[in-house]
C-alpha cells in the first residue's frame, strides 16, 4: 500500500498551502456534523491524509477516535469500513450523526439503540420541552431511515486499544491515530502500537501524530499528553535511527508554527473557557509541536 517506508516528520505549517482544498473541505464538515478542531489538528489531519493516499475502499482502524472529524471524513471520501476505537464510551453518538452515516456497534452494547437516545433526551426535557424533545426525537428517527449519502461503514467500539480482540489479526489496510497516543503512558505505548500492527495487513501502514520534543520527553499537564524526542520515538515505535526525519529543523518549524496566522486566528471557542486544554485560556503560545509517525508493516 505505501511505497515510501516508515519516517518521523514534524508537521510543518506548509501543509495548509500544500492542501489548501482539502483543508476547507474538513472546516466545512465540523459545522453539520457539530464538530471543533484542535489548535493543530488541520496540520494532523491533513498529513495524515497525505500519506494514506485514496482511503475508498479501505477497512481502517481510527485508534483513539472519540468523536472527532478524521473518521467521518473518511466515510465521506468512501473508506469501506472505520473501526472507531476509544476506551470513552460512545454508545450514545448523537442521531444527527445516526442520521448521516451507516453506524454499528462492534458489539451489541458499543452502540445504544436509537429509540433509548429519544427515549433518553425525553426524560431529560422539562414542560413543554418534552414536547418539543419528542417532535425533534421523531424527526431524527425518520432521518436515520432514510438512505445514507456514504456507502462506508462506520463501527463503534469502546475498548482500550491495548486489547481489540474483536478486529482480526492481519485484517486491516491502515490505522490513523490522530493526537491520541499520546496520552498512552510512555511504558505502555509499545504494547499499544505492537497491537495496532498486528491487525494489519503486510503492506498496511500505521499513521499516528503526537507532540514533538527537542531535547527531552516532557508531559504537558494541561492537555494531559506526551511530547517525546526524535530517539524516544523511534524506541517507542521500534523504528530505526536510520529513518528519514526532519527533526534536525525542530527550531526553524517551531518558529514557523508560532507565526502561523491562519492557525492562530482560527481557534476554536473552547479553549478561552478553560486552562485544562492544549491551548489554555486560549492564549495562542504552542508550547509543542506535532509530529507524523509512519510506520509500515513489512511483513
Amino acid at each position: 500500500m505505501d511505497e515510501l517506508g516508515d519516517k518521523i516528520e514534524i508537521l510543518s505549517v506548509d501543509l495548509l498551502d500544500r492542501h489548501r482544498q482539502q483543508v476547507q473541505a474538513l472546516r466545512d464538515l465540523c459545522a453539520p456534523i457539530g464538530h471543533q478542531l484542535g489548535w493543530h489538528y488541520l496540520l494532523d489531519l491533513v498529513w495524515i491524509l497525505e500519506n494514506l493516499g485514496d482511503p475508498a475502499g479501505l477497512q481502517i482502524v481510527d485508534a483513539g477516535a472519540g468523536l472527532g472529524l478524521l473518521q467521518w471524513y473518511l466515510l465521506e471520501q468512501k473508506a469501506a469500513r472505520v473501526f472507531s476505537v476509544d476506551r470513552v464510551d460512545r454508545s450514545e453518538v448523537t442521531l444527527t450523526l445516526r442520521a448521516r452515516y451507516r453506524i454499528q456497534g462492534v458489539r451489541p452494547g458499543d452502540l445504544k439503540p436509537s429509540m433509548a437516545i429519544v427515549q433518553k433526551n425525553i426524560r431529560a426535557a422539562h414542560g413543554s420541552q418534552k414536547f418539543v424533545s419528542a417532535l425533534r426525537g421523531l424527526a431524527g428517527l425518520l432521518l436515520i431511515a432514510l438512505p445514507k449519502a456514504f456507502p462506508g461503514r462506520l463501527m463503534i467500539y469502546n475498548q482500550d486499544l491495548t486489547s481489540m480482540s474483536e478486529i482480526a489479526d492481519n485484517s486491516l489496510d491502515a490505522v490513523v491515530a490522530v493526537s491520541a497516543l499520546e496520552h498512552n503512558a510512555p511504558e505502555m505505548l509499545p504494547g499499544v502500537v505492537a497491537e495496532l500492527m498486528r491487525r494489519l495487513k503486510p503492506g498496511g501502514v500505521l499513521l499516528a501524530t503526537l507532540g514533538a520534543a527537542r531535547e527531552r520527553d516532557w508531559f504537558h499537564e494541561p492537555s494531559r499528553g506526551w511530547n517525546y524526542t526524535e530517539e524516544t520515538l523511534q524506541r517507542l515505535f521500534d523504528l530505526p535511527p536510520s529513518i528519514p526525519s526532519n527533526y534536525g529543523c525542530y527550531d526553524e518549524l517551531m518558529a514557523t508554527l508560532k507565526d502561523c496566522r491562519e492557525l492562530r486566528e482560527n481557534l476554536s471557542s473552547f479553549y478561552s473557557q478553560s486552562g485544562d486544554n492544549g491551548m489554555p485560556w486560549g492564549v495562542w503560545d504552542p508550547q509543542y509541536q506535532p509530529v507524523g509517525v509512519r510506520k509500515v508493516k513489512h511483513q
